[in-house]
């Protein structure tokens, strides 16, 4: 199973953790594990080329594991307020997202959210 642990603050997304295989298909095969890297790259790109806001990211191929913080999301780190909806956005459009997702693949996927300090 995946999990996915969003992070906000005063209601505001502004990055995420993924862990763990889905197991809904053979390694290599697994449609949902594609759909979440894919996802998952896209919402990074984004925040990094198409709105030249820093992402903090880090990717272990070995486990799976990434964890991804754009605190551009955030007034205290980002002070253009187009920057910080777009980022907030596009995290939080992937937060929905999985949520529907969770509808069909409940036992391969669990999506949460925590309120969490930035500097952490």
């Amino acid at each position: 199973m995946t999990t996915v642990v969003f992070y906000k603050t005063g209601g505001i997304y502004y990055g995420f953790e993924e862990q763990g295989h889905t197991g809904f298909g053979e390694e290599g095969n697994d449609v949902l594990c594609a759909a979440l890297s894919s996802m998952t790259m896209l919402l990074i790109n984004a925040i990094e080329v198409s709105y030249a806001c820093d992402v903090d990211y880090t990717i272990d191929e070995k486990t799976t594991d990434i964890r991804v913080i754009a605190k551009s999301a955030l007034p205290a780190y980002e002070k253009d307020e187009k920057k910080q909806y777009a980022v907030s956005g596009l995290i939080s459009a992937y937060y929905f997202q999985l949520m529907d997702l969770l509808e069909d693949y409940y036992d391969f996927l669990d999506v949460k959210e925590i309120e969490r300090d930035p500097e952490k």
